[in-house]
C-alpha cells in the first residue's frame, strides 16, 4: 500500500468546497484484502488504537456505522479505512473535521483509489494521511506489512503526531478569534505558520497574532514587557501593586529580599507564561536559587514583595472587563496511600487533559521544575502525601503548565473590576490581562489588600473560553467587534473568470471597468498581478497563492481572479467565496492532461468558479456545457450571455424577470443589451468598443458583454460601464498578446497568444472580416497537446488565407525538433491547401522574419505567437525592404529613433522576461 500522488486544495474544488487532500492510493496486493478477510484482529486493534472511529457514521450515518461497514458482508477496502482514520488522527489532534469520499479511480487501475478528505491545517492533513497509512499497515497481518517494522509504537507516534499538529496549528486563543470572525462573516487568511492572522480583505483588512492586534500600541507592549516601568506606572496613578526591585546578580537579589522584608518573588524581568518565576520564598538559598531561574529566562531579574491570595487573571478588551477567572498551579491531592507520581496519574487521566493545547486543560508532567516544588516540601516522587494533602507541582497557575482555571466574572467587586480597566488604560492596552492577587475577588481590593503582579500584552484566552469550572466567556467576540464595528465592511467584491479563452481579456476589462469606476482593483491574470493598473509580480499568476496575494494586499477594494484550468484542478480555487463567477466558454484544450480527457470533465473542473459564487453567476448560454451549469450554482442571481437574441432559454428567463445580457441587432450596428427584473437596458454599440476593432472582433464582443454583466452584478454604475469599455483598447501595453495590432507598416500585423483551435479559430474568422490584399497566418500549436488537437487547429485556419508558415514553440514539451509543424503542415495538405502556400520554418523568430518579409501594401499579417515580448519587438522593429519613408525621418531627428509601441514595449519589458519559464506557467494554469 503506498502514496502514488497528493493534491491539497485550498479552497473550493472538485471534490468539496472546503479545503481537502486528495491522495492517489494503491493498495497493490491488499486490494484482494478488505476489512472483512482482515478479520476482528485487524478492526478490534484499530478501533482500540482510535476508539473515536466508534463515533464514525459512515454510510450508516449513526454512531458505529463505520464499524458496522468493516464487519458485515465482505466489509470494506482499505482505502476507505484509510480516509476514516486521517480524518480521526486529525480530531485526536483538536481539530474539527468529518468529510471524507473514497472511490475507485477506473476499472483499468484496479488497487489504485481516489481517497478524498478533510483538513484544518496543510502541514497537519498531510501528516495525518501519513500516519494513517502507517496505522493500517502496522495491524496487518506479518506477511503483508511494509511500512512498520518491530520498534513501530503507536503510542508514541500518535503523541508526537499531536505534538507537531499542535505546533503548526492556531492557538486557542487565536483560533477563538478566528472563529468569531468566521460567525460574524469576516473572512480570514492566515499569514504565517505561527499566529499571524489577516482579519478582512484588501483595504479592510485587521490584523492580529495572538491577541495582539494591529490596533495595539507598540509602546504599550514594550510597557507591559518591561514589569519594572509598569510597575511605577500603576504605583503612580495609585493602584494597588508590590513593592519591587530590578537586579542582575543573586547577591544583588538576595540584599533585594532583605530589604523588601518578608517572603518575595523573583521573576524575569521581561517573562511571559509563568516561565522562570519563583514566589514565597525568604531563605537565601531559596532566593539564590530562583534568582537562578529567572536569569534562564532574562538578563535582569526583579524581587517584589509576596503578596498573599489567589491568582486571578481579569481580561480587558477596548477599556472593558470582559472575564474574570481564578487560576490555581498544577497540584494533585493527597489519598493517604497513592505515591506522587500515582497521583499525576490519576490527574492525567482525566479526559479534559491531553497534550499542549489539545484539550481544556493540559497533563501535568513530573519534570524539573515540579522535583524542585517537591522538594521544598521534603517529597519525591515516590513520597505518599496524607489524605486531602495539596501537593503543588509548579509555582505558577498557567494553563499551560497543568494548571486549572475557574471563572469568576459574576462575583467580581465592581472596585476590582474598575481597577483592572484602569490598569490596562494606563499601560495603553487594547487587549490586556491583569494579573491580580486577592483573597476573596467578591471583595474590594481597598478593603481587604492584594495587588497588581503585571499587566499582560496577548494575554491567552483559553482560560476564558474553557475554564475547568464555571461558566465559559466569549473573550474573542469583543475584540472582533472593537475591529470591526457593526456596519465596518470586511470584505472587498471578488470576481472570477474562468473558461477556455477569452477569460485573461475578460478580467481585464472588468479591472478597467472597476478602475473607472473608482475603485482601486487587484488583478491576477496570466502575465502577473496588477495593483491598480500596476504590475507587481511576473508570471502566470491564475492560481490559488496569487488570488490571496491580491487579498492580502492593503490598498485594493476590489479583486478580480483569472481562475485557469491548471490551478483548479492542482489545488483548487484561492477563496472560498466570490461574489460573482462567470464561465464564458468550455472548448477543447489540454485535454489528456492530469486525468481531464473529455469536454464534460473540462466542464465540470470550470463549474468550481460558479459553484463558489455567492452572489451572481454569469453563464455563456450559446455553450451548451456551460449553460447546464446553472443547475449546480446556488449564487442570489443567474445571469445568462447570448449572442442570439432569440435564445429561447433566455428569453424564457428575462420573461421571469432574470437578468441577461444579449446582443442585439439595431438601425446603428449591435447593441449589447442588459436585462434585469424587467427592465430593458440598452448599454452600448459594439462600434463604440475599441477592442473590438469597430464590432468586427466578435470574440472580444462577447468579451465585453461578460466584463458589462459582471460589472453590472458588482454593483458599478452603467455610465462607469460605459466610460470603462469605451477606454480598454487591446495595445500591447494594455492586454499584452491579445489582439495586438500594429498598422506602422505598409500591411495590417494582428499578434494574438491563441493556442488552441477555438481561439485560433475566433482569430481566423475575425481576420476574414477584415479588408486585405492577401492574408499570411503564422501558426502553431503547443508540444504537448495531442495529435488531433495540432490537426484541429490547422483545420481551424485552412482555406482562409494566402500563405501559411508553419513554426514550434520555444520549448518543444516531450515533441521532437520539428515534428509539431510537420502534424500541422500535413493537416494543412488534407485539408485542401497547396503545398506552395505552406512554409515550414520551425524557429519561432525565423518564421516570424520571413512572414513579414512576405508583407506588402494592403496585406494582413495575422501571428499566433509564443515569445509575447520577443515576438512583438519583431514586429515593431522590422523595416519593410525599400520602405525609405519610415527610415529617413528616423536619420533627421535622432531623438525620435524609438517609437511609441517601443516605449511602451520598453515599459512591459518585464512582463515576459523568461519566455521559456512563463510558457510552462500557462501550461500549468490555462
Amino acid at each position: 500500500m503506498r502514496i502514488l500522488n497528493r493534491n491539497v486544495y485550498v479552497g473550493p474544488s472538485q471534490y468539496a468546497k472546503f479545503p481537502v487532500i486528495r491522495l492517489e492510493l494503491d493498495l497493490g496486493a491488499l486490494e484482494q484484502w478488505p476489512t472483512a478477510r482482515l478479520g476482528d484482529a485487524f478492526i478490534d486493534g484499530l478501533v482500540a488504537a482510535l476508539p473515536g472511529l466508534a463515533e464514525h457514521g459512515c454510510s450508516y450515518r449513526e454512531p458505529g456505522g463505520f464499524i458496522r461497514r468493516m464487519r458485515e458482508g465482505e466489509g470494506t477496502w482499505l482505502g476507505h479505512v484509510l480516509e476514516h482514520v486521517a480524518i480521526e488522527l486529525q480530531n485526536v489532534a483538536g481539530e474539527d473535521v468529518t468529510f471524507g469520499k473514497t472511490r475507485s479511480i477506473s476499472d483499468d487501475r484496479p488497487g489504485v483509489y481516489s481517497v478524498v478528505y478533510e483538513y484544518a491545517q496543510r502541514e497537519e492533513g498531510i501528516a495525518a494521511g501519513e500516519l494513517a497509512l502507517k496505522l493500517l499497515d502496522s495491524l496487518l497481518p506479518a506477511d503483508l506489512r511494509t511500512a512498520t517494522g518491530a520498534d513501530w509504537n503507536w503510542e508514541d507516534e500518535r503523541d508526537g503526531f499531536i505534538r507537531y499538529a499542535q505546533r503548526r496549528a492556531l492557538g486557542p486563543s487565536t483560533a477563538s478569534l478566528v472563529k468569531a470572525a468566521v460567525d460574524r462573516g469576516i473572512p480570514w487568511l492566515r499569514l504565517n505558520e505561527q499566529s499571524l492572522v489577516q482579519l478582512g480583505h484588501g483595504k479592510y483588512q485587521q490584523r492580529i497574532q495572538a491577541t495582539v492586534t494591529g490596533r495595539t500600541p507598540h509602546i504599550a507592549v514594550e510597557l507591559a514587557s518591561d514589569k519594572e516601568e509598569t510597575n511605577k506606572i500603576l504605583g503612580s496613578l495609585g493602584l494597588p501593586v508590590p513593592r519591587q526591585e530590578l537586579v542582575q546578580s543573586a547577591d544583588a537579589a538576595w540584599r533585594a529580599a532583605r530589604r523588601l522584608g518578608g517572603p518575595v518573588v523573583l521573576k524575569p524581568y521581561n517573562g511571559n507564561h509563568g516561565r522562570g518565576i519563583t514566589i514565597n520564598v525568604t531563605a537565601e538559598d531559596d532566593v539564590r536559587a530562583g534568582f537562578e531561574a529567572a536569569r534562564e529566562h532574562s538578563r535582569s531579574v526583579i524581587v517584589e514583595t509576596y503578596l498573599a491570595g489567589d491568582d486571578h487573571r481579569l481580561l480587558v478588551v477596548n477599556g472593558e472587563l470582559i472575564a474574570a477567572t481564578r487560576r490555581t498551579p498544577g497540584h494533585v491531592v493527597g489519598d493517604g496511600a497513592s505515591t506522587v507520581a500515582q497521583l499525576v496519574e490519576v490527574v492525567n487521566s482525566d479526559p479534559r487533559r491531553g497534550v499542549g493545547h489539545e484539550k481544556v486543560l493540559t497533563k501535568l508532567k513530573l519534570d524539573r521544575e515540579a522535583e524542585l516544588m517537591l522538594e521544598r516540601k521534603g517529597y519525591t516522587a515516590e513520597s505518599v502525601p496524607a489524605a486531602g494533602e495539596v501537593v503543588p507541582l509548579r509555582s505558577t497557575a498557567n494553563l499551560s503548565t497543568g494548571g486549572t482555571a475557574t471563572d469568576v466574572t459574576d462575583i467580581i467587586h465592581p472596585d476590582n473590576r474598575a481597577m483592572a480597566e484602569r490598569a490596562v488604560r494606563a499601560v495603553g492596552l487594547d487587549v490586556g490581562g491583569v494579573d491580580f492577587l486577592s483573597t476573596n475577588i467578591a471583595e474590594s481590593y481597598k478593603s481587604i489588600g492584594g495587588g497588581i503582579c503585571e499587566v499582560n500584552a496577548a494575554p491567552g484566552f483559553r482560560m476564558h473560553i474553557a475554564p475547568s469550572e464555571g461558566t465559559p466567556r466569549d473573550a474573542a467576540g469583543p475584540v472582533i467587534d472593537m475591529l470591526f464595528p457593526p456596519g465596518t465592511p470586511s470584505r472587498v467584491p471578488i470576481a472570477a473568470v474562468t473558461g477556455t479563452n477569452g477569460k485573461t481579456t475578460t478580467s481585464r476589462m472588468l479591472a478597467h471597468i472597476a478602475k473607472m469606476a473608482g475603485y482601486t482593483p487587484g488583478l491576477t491574470t496570466t502575465d502577473g498581478v496588477y495593483i491598480d493598473g500596476q504590475r507587481t509580480v511576473e508570471g502566470d499568476m491564475t492560481g490559488p497563492v496569487s488570488a490571496r496575494m491580491v487579498l492580502a494586499d492593503p490598498q485594493i477594494d476590489f479583486a478580480v481572479l483569472e481562475t485557469a484550468r491548471g490551478g483548479l484542478v492542482r489545488a483548487g480555487m484561492g477563496v472560498a467565496e466570490v461574489d460573482v463567477g462567470a464561465v464564458l466558454n468550455v472548448a477543447s484544450d489540454h485535454l489528456g492532461l492530469k486525468g481531464i480527457d473529455t469536454l464534460e470533465q473540462l466542464a465540470e473542473v470550470k463549474r468550481i468558479v460558479v459553484e463558489a459564487a455567492s452572489e451572481c453567476a454569469v453563464l455563456n448560454a450559446d455553450d451548451p456545457n456551460v449553460l447546464k451549469m446553472s443547475a449546480y450554482t446556488d449564487a442570489r442571481v443567474l445571469c445568462y450571455v447570448t449572442m442570439n437574441p432569440s435564445h429561447p432559454l433566455v428569453r424564457e428567463h428575462v420573461r421571469a424577470g432574470g437578468r441577461a445580457c444579449a446582443l442585439e441587432q439595431g438601425v446603428n450596428g449591435h447593441m449589447i443589451t442588459l436585462y434585469d427584473k424587467g427592465s430593458h437596458i440598452p448599454l452600448l454599440w459594439t462600434h463604440l468598443i475599441p477592442a473590438t476593432l469597430e464590432g468586427r472582433a466578435l470574440h472580444n464582443v462577447q468579451n465585453a458583454m461578460f466584463a458589462a454583466s459582471m460589472a453590472f452584478s458588482m454593483g458599478i454604475k452603467l455610465d462607469a460601464i460605459r466610460h470603462g469599455l469605451r477606454t480598454f483598447d487591446t495595445t500591447f501595453f494594455q492586454a499584452p498578446g491579445r489582439m495586438n495590432v500594429f498598422n506602422e507598416h505598409p500591411f495590417k500585423v494582428i499578434m494574438d497568444y491563441a493556442h488552441n483551435a477555438h481561439a485560433v479559430g475566433m482569430m481566423a474568422d475575425l481576420a476574414q472580416r477584415l479588408d486585405a490584399s492577401r492574408r499570411i497566418v503564422v501558426v502553431a500549436g503547443p508540444g504537448d497537446r495531442r495529435d488531433e488537437d495540432l490537426r484541429e487547429i490547422a483545420q481551424v485556419v485552412a482555406g482562409k488565407f494566402d500563405h501559411y508558415v508553419v513554426r514550434r514553440d520555444d520549448s518543444l514539451r516531450g515533441r521532437d525538433g520539428d515534428e509539431v509543424p510537420r502534424i500541422i503542415a500535413k493537416a494543412l495538405q488534407a485539408a485542401g491547401v497547396p503545398d506552395a502556400a505552406i512554409s515550414v520554418i520551425a524557429d519561432e523568430q525565423e518564421a516570424l522574419d520571413a512572414a513579414l518579409r512576405m508583407g506588402q501594401p494592403g496585406d494582413l499579417l495575422l501571428v499566433f505567437a509564443d515569445a509575447l515580448t520577443r515576438s512583438w519587438k519583431q514586429i515593431i522593429r522590422f523595416k519593410p525592404e525599400g520602405d525609405l519613408s519610415r527610415t529617413a525621418p528616423r536619420a533627421e531627428v535622432p531623438a525620435l529613433e524609438t517609437t511609441l509601441d517601443e516605449q511602451l514595449v520598453a515599459a512591459m519589458e518585464g512582463v515576459v522576461r523568461d519566455e521559456r519559464g512563463l510558457r510552462f506557467e500557462r501550461e500549468e494554469s490555462d
